[in-house]
């Protein structure tokens, strides 16, 4: 195993007690740091513990290596979800996993790491909590109702699952009439078109290189009535201010998501103040994404939905920042 002497990352020390690993950008402010306590003691998960690894967004590779190495070669460090990091991630740790789930070697991402007898295991969640979230706001039936489009700023992990979810053949006309991503990066751009047609895809998908906030207020100009507008870009969490300006040309009726939530919200702070947008949060995102993680990291079953479900939200909602 690496030493700490050898990288940038401040690893933590062996684990003393089973450890999950919250790998993000600013953990300590999350809200899962209050509400992982209670969730383990209404779970029975015993003695176990939640430890955050900050990194800077895209941070060299090196860096996510030596985060993968301690977690797969310390005992009781049993796995992690991974928020910001989810491609960069996989991008620079794809040959250290003994094994990679089918969303993660589809989406190309790593949300959770946990361990099998010894074997590090990649998996890709997002697919799966992004459509519970999305569930949670949206009418049945509303993309055939409203022939809507996705609107999504940020070409990472959370918008290549968000897109793969919306876009099911099983939905059949209930899907967004087009899919419309915008990114600073062309790069990450490229790689989603890349995703797209290798799923075999039929919704249309547009994407648009948008460097600055002018440049996305222009393409949201040419969205559709009651489209989806998602903030999948970390501004307002991860870095301070909105991926939009404030005179932005939000189509009537439309919804806003922000997959943060916490942080400043300046991209929800704008759409109230259009006064014609549905506001929605992170925050059933959050709690979806962190059940289904902690479900894979300590090998129990968590429902969806339901008596226990709804028990661990208001365990959560009671502990809100």
């Amino acid at each position: 195993m690496s030493t700490q002497a050898q990288t940038s990352v401040q690893l933590p020390a062996p684990a003393e007690i089973p450890t999950i690993y919250f790998i993000g950008v600013t953990t300590g402010k999350s809200s899962i740091q209050t509400v992982f306590p209670k969730w383990a003691e209404e779970l029975g998960l015993g003695d176990v513990r939640l430890q955050g690894i900050d990194l800077p967004p895209h941070a060299p590779a090196e860096s996510y290596r030596q985060v993968v190495d301690f977690i797969a070669n310390d005992p009781l460090s049993w796995g992690g979800l991974v928020t910001t990091h989810k491609i960069d991630l996989f991008n620079a740790c794809s040959d250290m996993f003994d094994e990679v789930d089918r969303f993660a070697k589809m989406m190309g991402e790593t949300s959770c790491l946990s361990k099998r007898d010894g074997q590090l295991i990649c998996h890709a969640k997002d697919p799966i909590s992004s459509g519970l979230a999305l569930e949670a706001f949206l009418p049945p039936g509303y993309w055939e109702q409203t022939n809507a489009d996705a609107f999504l700023m940020g070409a990472g992990g959370s918008t290549i699952a968000i897109s793969w979810y919306l876009t099911q053949p099983e939905f059949g006309a209930n899907r967004p009439a087009r899919i419309v991503v915008t990114n600073r990066s062309p790069q990450r751009l490229e790689s989603l078109k890349r995703i797209y047609g290798e799923l075999g895809v039929d919704v249309p998908l547009e994407t648009i290189h948008a460097p600055t906030p002018e440049d996305n207020d222009a393409a949201l100009g040419d969205v559709q009535p009651r489209s989806l507008v998602v903030n999948a870009t970390g501004l307002g969490k991860d870095a301070p201010g909105s991926p939009l300006t404030d005179t932005a040309p939000w189509p009537q009726n439309a919804i806003a998501w922000d997959l943060n939530y916490r942080g400043d919200l300046v991209f929800l702070d704008q759409a109230r103040a259009v006064g014609h947008v549905q506001i929605e949060d992170g925050w059933i995102y959050f709690i979806h994404g962190w059940t289904q993680v902690i479900a894979e990291v300590f090998d129990i079953e968590l429902p969806t939905s339901g008596q226990k479900f709804d028990a661990l939200s208001e365990i959560a909602a009671g502990t809100r920042r």
